[in-house]
């Protein structure tokens, strides 16, 4: 029996992937999470092989609950099950740990035979991501913490100074790391700097 764990923060989906599990022969459901947090505690104490991760959800998004996933229990599989169908952010999820990337209108046949196929060690797209990350052009880019940081505070709408107060850096410190970012991301101003790496969930 493979032991299975879903995070989503949408009840009508839970309860769709609750009915599927509930009803297939080999996979026990353990637990139904609406935020990372909730997991998290749950895992402290009980072990699972497989966890379903949605990406779009409050406190914690699902790449960043990936990373905390696989660094403390890297035998236990992730599977992002998204409406996302960002080339991106599938490379980022990829990339955070995750074995499988499925869309959220995958079959009941496709999601089991997903589960199943992590536990092989196999990755597992849905046809229409496989397809979009085979074509896609753009790269993911590397951001440091601190740029990261940078960026959070840029995206609530702090001053270069009032940034630099919170970090405990320069002024001078903040705007080379806020031309690292425009330079990474490809963009020219702050504006779509912070757009896009929203959009691929930086921040």
């Amino acid at each position: 029996m493979i032991s299975v764990i879903i995070i989503d923060d949408h009840p009508l989906v839970l309860n769709g992937f609750e009915f599927i599990l509930k009803n297939t022969s080999t996979i026990v459901l353990r637990g139904s999470f609406s935020s990372a947090k909730d997991a998290f505690e749950f895992l402290t104490t009980e072990a699972v092989d497989v966890v379903l991760m949605d990406i779009n959800m409050p406190e914690m998004n699902g790449i960043d609950a990936t990373e905390i996933i696989k660094k403390k229990y890297p035998d236990t599989q992730v599977i992002a099950i998204s409406n996302l169908n960002e080339g991106s952010i599938a490379s980022r999820m990829l990339k955070a740990g995750a074995l499988g990337y499925l869309l959220k209108n995958v079959s009941t046949d496709e999601l089991i035979e997903g589960i199943e196929a992590v536990m092989r060690g196999e990755q597992v797209l849905s046809k229409e991501m496989s397809f979009i990350l085979t074509n896609k052009q753009d790269d993911i880019p590397t951001v440091s913490q601190r740029e990261r940081e940078v960026l959070t505070l840029m995206a609530q709408g702090h001053t270069t100074a009032k940034i630099g107060e919170q970090m405990f850096i320069s002024p001078l410190t903040v705007e080379s790391h806020r031309r690292n970012l425009l330079q990474k991301f490809g963009v020219t101003n702050s504006a779509s700097l912070i757009h896009k790496a929203t959009e691929m969930k930086f921040i």
